[in-house]
């Protein structure tokens, strides 16, 4: 593992990661970032995890690396086995003996058939914190998808033009807030395993974590009765905020007056002073009622600047504005660069990915980032040889009869 800093908060903390996609496998990358020893394994009847394969048209199409694989599995060790193989399945086992916390995907019923359930894990390991991630919980079994759950949980209904269709949003959201969610309980149960000396069993869901995270529009229908419409970029409850209003350089910018002081900040440096008082717009709750006229108002008088333009004039009046940048113009903003993860595939060639941690500690975690992504089953033979001291004979038989895969190095 690569390193600048001998600070980092959990070096010596061992993690089995029993998932694949991305909800599970970011939870490990957040576990690796901080300096843990992540041991991701992967299915060798079907060459390891899907999203190794989900390439784009420009990806290298002989790489175990994607783009979509890499963006959550930096810094971990790759161990390719057949756990439906009983020597596989001992495999597992003595990991998992020798781990703190086990990362699992499975559907409901899934890992029991396999052998690798809680119960069956904590015989092997009575202190393991055992964090599982579902689709819609203990009880339903079905297998959780980030598009349909978008689509369950309210998001796709209300993401969207007026008039228009539902959309998708363009990122795993579900996925990412689950992740969340589990992290956040696996460091709870690490802190009562200080005390208590005790591992437990955790699950979150895609789906209960996609209801949790609806915020003010789960609270629009159950205190107002309204559902939530498609309104684009526009907020339900304030205004000026979210609406997206197009530059003369054809650009876009979008602002966020939560405020009535900052409403009348915005009008006044817009150059309609006389608007700051209006009766229809001086008041929030007056704007939303209002807010076809006030926001078409406020895109004829933005159409006359260039984005930099008046992005800069609304930032000296420290009036909260944005452009609305692609992915090429955000990872030119100071603040993303400070995100980007740096590494190398063995061959010299270089692959970049983004922090999964976004949070500053105070201390020197932020000048360390781990290794690259690993190959696939690039480490089966250390782990096998070196952590758990098979010999060579061994793991020779293990390979000749497929139980598991080594990367050639």
């Amino acid at each position: 593992m690569s390193g600048k800093t001998h600070n980092r908060v959990l070096e010596g903390l061992k993690v089995l990661e029993l998932a694949s996609v991305l909800a599970g496998p970011s939870v490990g990358m957040f576990f690796a970032e901080l300096g843990a020893t992540v041991i991701k394994v992967e299915n060798n009847t079907t060459g390891g995890d899907v999203t190794r394969k989900w390439k784009l048209p420009g990806e290298e199409p002989d790489s175990d690396i994607s783009g979509y694989f890499s963006s959550v599995n930096w810094g971990k060790y790759s161990i390719a086995i057949n756990i439906c193989d009983p020597e596989g399945l001992n495999i597992i086992y003595k990991l998992a003996a020798a781990c703190d916390i086990v990362l699992a995907s499975y559907k409901p019923g899934d890992a029991e058939k396999l052998g690798v359930d809680y119960p069956t894990i904590k015989r092997h390991n009575a202190n393991i914190i055992y964090a599982h991630i579902t689709g819609y919980g203990l009880h339903n079994p079905r297998a959780g998808f980030d598009a349909i759950i978008q689509a369950e949980t309210g998001f796709t209904y209300m993401n969207g033009e007026p008039g228009g269709k539902p959309t998708k949003m363009p990122v795993a959201l579900m996925d990412v807030l689950a992740a969340h969610q589990l992290k956040e309980s696996i460091l709870l149960s690490l802190l009562q395993r200080e005390k208590t000396g005790k591992g437990k069993y955790i699950e979150a869901s895609l789906f209960k974590a996609g209801v949790a995270s609806l915020a003010n529009q789960a609270s629009n229908w159950l205190v107002g009765k309204t559902i939530p419409q498609r309104m684009g970029s526009d907020h339900p409850n304030i205004v000026p905020y979210g609406t997206i209003y197009h530059t003369k350089d054809n650009k876009e910018i979008v602002l966020a007056a939560g405020t009535d002081k900052q409403y009348k900040e915005l009008i006044i440096t817009l150059g309609r002073a006389d608007l700051a008082e209006d009766t229809r717009f001086a008041k929030n709750q007056d704007r939303v009622i209002h807010k076809k006229e006030i926001n078409r108002i406020i895109q004829d008088l933005i159409s006359s600047y260039n984005r930099d333009e008046i992005l800069h004039i609304l930032s000296e009046k420290r009036i909260p504005a944005g452009g609305v940048f692609n992915m090429k113009e955000v990872f030119e903003v100071p603040e993303a660069k400070d995100m980007l993860l740096k590494g190398t595939y063995p061959d010299g060639t270089e692959i970049k990915g983004v922090r999964s941690i976004a949070f500053s500690s105070g201390d020197s975690n932020e000048s360390w980032y781990p290794d690259r992504p690993p190959r696939y089953g690039e480490h089966t033979l250390t782990i096998l040889h070196e952590w758990l001291n098979f010999d060579d004979r061994t793991i020779h038989h293990l390979i000749h009869k497929g139980v598991v895969y080594a990367q050639k190095k």
